[in-house]
């Protein structure tokens, strides 16, 4: 029986791939990109990887060939949008079935490059399912990527969005649910206007479930965190609001005073909750501990 969970592992690893002593790389394992500083540059470079597996991140039949290649890029673009960053290229690594015709990896392609981001190489190979591996490299102005571990005691936490929706479109497959599901929306100029304009103390995107995802960005942040139910997005229940995944909107923090628009491109804008000092990683829903249920791809 397995007796270890993803957030484990991230830890142990972290703490033994340790970073050399080199000024130039900013940050490695815990956060949604890593971040080198090349010698003299005034941009950060970040960078990310993203797995998208048949049979644990979709099947067959589901989603077309071209939604799958869409939703392959658009997991690594918000991570770099949660960091305020913005893309510039990408690299694929594309394992295929034998059953996988041209024209799937051609429409998987498509999908893919809809994102307009460069795509400048990879790997093929063959497999028993389909399997793809993705690497974003982005950037950020020198010093200025959002991170998960900024936050600060009084903070008010915020969430873009409707959660939920990604959950109840894998439920139900039908309705803008689905299509949310199948072609989320990586929120990179959210992400830039977080870092530009409110100056967001800290920042992740929501894959695996508010409940799981607050505690790692309070944990990072040395803090708890307490908030009220989100908004939930039209038919979807509240486990797929707290605990669902796939929402891709960006949780973020933000100074108490900070005057902040409810909406940024037709994007709600809510705020949630409070950073507050005490053991770091609990979250409170309502006054009552929330555990983090979100997706974990090695809990029983």
């Amino acid at each position: 029986m397995v007796k270890y969970t993803e957030p484990g592992l991230i830890e142990w690893l972290r703490r033994r791939a340790r970073l050399p002593r080199d000024a130039r790389l900013i940050a490695g394992i815990g956060d949604d990109c890593a971040i080198f500083r090349p010698r003299g540059s005034p941009s950060d470079l970040l960078f990310t990887t993203d797995m998208f597996l048949e049979g644990v991140h979709f099947t067959r039949p589901g989603a077309g060939p071209a939604d799958l290649g869409y939703k392959a890029l658009a997991r690594g673009l918000s991570d770099i949008a949660a960091m305020g960053g913005t893309p510039t290229f990408c690299l694929l690594s594309l394992a295929l079935a034998s059953r996988v015709s041209r024209r799937w990896i051609e429409d998987f392609y498509r999908g893919l490059l809809d994102h307009g981001v460069p795509l400048l190489g990879g790997d093929l190979a063959r497999a028993d399912r389909i399997m793809a591996d993705i690497v974003v490299a982005g950037t950020v102005p020198r010093g200025t990527a959002l991170r998960r571990d900024g936050a600060r005691a009084g903070d008010s936490i915020y969430v873009s969005g409707q959660l939920g929706a990604s959950a109840l479109g894998l439920a139900t497959r039908r309705g803008r649910a689905w299509q949310i599901h199948k072609r989320p929306e990586p929120r990179l100029a959210l992400g830039r206007f977080l870092r530009e304009k409110l100056h967001a103390t800290a920042a992740m995107d929501l894959s695996d479930g508010l409940s799981l995802d607050l505690q790692r960005l309070a944990a990072a942040s040395g803090l708890r965190a307490e908030i009220v139910m989100p908004p939930v997005f039209p038919g979807a229940s509240r486990e797929h609001a707290l605990h669902g995944g796939e929402d891709y909107e960006l949780l973020f923090t933000l100074r108490p005073r900070t005057r902040v628009p409810r909406s940024f491109g037709g994007v709600a804008l809510t705020r949630i909750g409070t950073m507050r000092k005490g053991i770091a990683g609990d979250v409170t829903l309502d006054g009552a501990p929330l555990p983090p249920l979100g997706y974990d791809h090695f809990r029983s």
